[in-house]
């Protein structure tokens, strides 16, 4: 399998990896928002997501912040609805 080299594929592989760890760890992304622990909840996740990032995509679409965004438009904004202290 070829490396992604396009950023726009490259953007939507990292939305895809990062929805995927929220659909299957909805009851931490929850918790994790309300006690504003959300990193350490899911570090074992995003570390496995990343890691599939980057061996799929070139390496400086890897080294770029793509993963990075990604988390935060869909792991975090969406989670915006979720009482918490930290908002």
């Amino acid at each position: 399998m070829s490396l992604i080299v396009n950023s726009d594929q490259a953007r939507r592989l990292a939305r895809a990896i990062i929805s995927d760890v929220a659909i299957y760890n909805r009851e931490k992304v929850e918790q994790g928002i309300k006690e504003d622990n959300i990193f350490d909840l899911l570090k074992e996740q995003l570390a496995e997501g990343r890691e599939h990032f980057e061996s799929r995509v070139a390496k400086e679409l890897a080294e770029s912040n793509l993963f990075d965004l990604a988390v935060v438009d869909v792991l975090i904004k969406r989670a915006g609805k979720i009482e918490s202290t930290i908002w």
